[in-house]
């Protein structure tokens, strides 16, 4: 009986799977924008539903537009759970220009969508940086939060990566104050990183102990990410805390991880945390 419930199980999550993975997405929320004191207004789309909800974090220069984050919001709908994805403050569709910004600042707009724009303990869905960010959440919001998915998580990635250029080139950004850093996301090839950004960058970072977070916590990776090496999420799971920890290294997995299947897979993660927490409720 137990094992025929399973596979029922298993064939409905497959069949909305395969509908977030067709072509566009049925369901869209409106954009709204949440007006902050003396800060840029920042935009999100918002669907109410059940808890816990599921909040989504973007990666870095990224929006709240892309497959990952639309595919969710499908996926939540469907299951009637709440949602909320957003832009950071000087991205997407939010106020302001993103060379302005940082991490703290970006920090900051994930506590107050935690704090402002949902209600009670959500599961964190951070891409790249995003995974970043959702640690940082996590460490400042311990009580809103109720479990961590991490796709490419890329911690402490800005800071790594300069420390491990060779000593003439670092020498070369500290003079210049700022580091053209390659990217194949943009026309540019490159996005323009100032060494303030850089040095405050070195605040928020995490690997170097312990991460105090006690939720559950679930990390996807590509084997084949050449922005942030795997061993990045393996870092974070030997530094977490908690007891429950899984790490998913996907052998044709790269950074974005948008394809089909890998957004079957983050459907498949967030619906096994869902069905967990509801039953441990």
């Amino acid at each position: 009986m137990a094992s025929a419930v399973l596979r029922q199980s298993c064939s409905l999550l497959m069949l909305r799977a395969r509908s977030l993975s067709a072509a566009g997405v049925r369901h869209k929320t409106t954009i709204q924008y949440a007006t902050r004191p003396d800060l840029p207004r920042l935009a999100y789309r918002k669907l109410k539903g059940k808890s816990p909800g599921v909040v989504f974090l973007p990666g870095f220069a990224s929006h709240m537009g892309g497959r990952k984050a639309e595919a969710l919001e499908e996926f939540c709908k469907s299951l009637g759970h709440s949602y909320l994805r957003f832009d950071y403050t000087g991205c997407g569709a939010s106020e302001g220009q993103m060379t302005d910004y940082n991490i703290g600042t970006w920090k900051k707009d994930v506590l107050y969508v935690l704090d402002e724009l949902v209600e009670g303990p959500q599961i964190l869905v951070g891409s790249s940086m995003g995974g970043w960010l959702m640690l940082l959440a996590a460490l400042a919001r311990p009580e809103k939060i109720a479990a961590l998915v991490g796709i490419s998580t890329a911690a402490d990635h800005f800071v790594t990566a300069f420390n491990t250029l060779p000593i003439e080139m670092r020498k070369e950004i500290e003079e210049r104050g700022s580091w053209s850093f390659p990217t194949r996301y943009n026309e540019e090839g490159s996005y323009m990183l100032s060494l303030d950004f850089l040095k405050e960058a070195e605040n928020h970072c995490i690997l170097q102990s312990p991460i105090p977070v006690a939720c559950p916590v679930r990390l996807i990776h590509g084997l084949k990410d050449a922005d942030v090496p795997w061993h990045v999420s393996m870092q974070v799971a030997e530094r977490v805390l908690s007891n429950d920890v899984d790490v998913v290294l996907r052998k044709h997995g790269h950074h974005r991880m948008s394809e089909k299947d890998d957004i079957k897979l983050m459907v498949y993660t967030i619906d096994d945390l869902i069905d967990k927490l509801t039953t441990l409720g």
